[in-house]
């Protein structure tokens, strides 16, 4: 298993289940990151901080530090 953060670019992935506490949790689950959906990595800001990550029809901005309480597999 995997975190987000270790996905490449344009690189897609399932979401297995998220490390995260109380209110970013809460966060995660509403923006749809839950157990099942697939992503993929969009793009690395320049500096690696922030990532921009598709999921179903959005877009979704994270920092690194979110990022990596994602557990995911490649697809």
């Amino acid at each position: 298993m995997l975190s987000l953060t270790d996905l490449k670019k344009n690189e897609t992935g399932q979401v297995v289940r998220s490390l995260a506490k109380g209110l970013l949790k809460q966060k995660l689950i509403s923006v749809g990151f839950v157990p099942g959906i697939q992503l993929t990595m969009v793009r690395n800001a320049p500096l690696r901080d922030p990532i921009e990550i598709a999921v179903q029809n959005s877009l979704i901005t994270l920092r690194r530090s979110e990022a990596k309480l994602i557990v995911v597999e490649k697809l």
